[in-house]
């Protein structure tokens, strides 16, 4: 099991969708107790499993570049860029591959990241590094815009779908946003693909004894113009929680 300590935010108290909030950029990328075992499991994926869990419209290869060079400065402590190589929080030398910048950052950072780019009136998936999808699947999502993107969540309607476009057009550089999630699992495995035709039934915490939260952020790239949706998976167990942990609700 690959597990952090705690969550660095108060999970118990789930905003209304889409519960957005500003934060500051240096606090953009997190390193925290599960780094060595989460990037072990990335490192193991993209190795044995790269095209389920990396894909790229050739096209955005601009756009990747972009994200890889800022997320080289706006990496956190623990880290030591030297020339072509950096040296990570575990030990790990990571090569940089200007070329391949998608695999390179699965390699850096915990965060799975996806790259968005305006197309008409919706944001369309042109690229992501996704080795930790909590019950969907990059295949499916490649390629496709905001609305199809979220098709089998219910609680994306008409209205939801207008503000998250919303804040995807409205994200400036600089000025990112977040929020988060929180579902229980009965398996606290971190890669759990799931098609769209077999949807996750929610799982109650008498059931579970896992809590997975995604931290997902969107960031504005100032050159390409691209939004970046980045996703930092935590999980936990129940008595990591504080409180009564039955008052989180299940929610995409």
């Amino acid at each position: 099991m690959i597990l952090q300590d705690a969550i660095p935010y108060d999970v118990l108290s789930p905003r209304p969708l889409p519960g957005v909030a500003p934060f500051a950029m240096p606090d953009w990328l997190h390193v925290d107790s599960a780094y060595a075992a989460q990037m072990a499991e990335r490192g193991r994926l993209l190795d044995s499993a790269r095209a389920e869990v990396l894909w790229m419209d050739p096209g955005a290869l601009p756009a990747a570049q972009e994200l890889l060079e800022m997320v080289l400065a706006h990496l956190p402590e623990g880290f030591a860029q030297a020339g072509a190589c950096v040296t990570c929080p575990d030990g790990r030398v990571v090569r940089l591959d200007r070329q391949d910048p998608l695999q390179t950052l699965g390699r850096l950072v915990q965060e799975d990241l996806c790259l968005l780019v305006r197309e008409g009136d919706e944001h369309v998936l042109k690229g992501a590094v996704l080795c930790f999808p909590a019950s969907w699947t990059l295949a499916e999502k490649a390629g496709k815009p905001l609305v199809r993107i979220h098709a089998p969540v219910a609680e994306y309607d008409p209205d939801i779908a207008r503000r998250v476009q919303r804040l995807f057009d409205g994200v400036q550089p600089g000025r990112p946003l977040w929020r988060f999630n929180a579902l229980w699992y009965v398996d606290p495995a971190l890669h759990q693909p799931r098609g769209e035709h077999a949807p996750r039934r929610p799982t109650a915490p008498a059931a579970a004894r896992f809590l997975r939260s995604e931290r997902q952020c969107l960031v504005r790239l100032p050159q390409s113009g691209a939004v970046v949706f980045s996703i930092h998976t935590y999980v936990v167990t129940s008595d990591a929680l504080p409180g009564a942990a039955g008052s989180v609700l299940d929610r995409a």
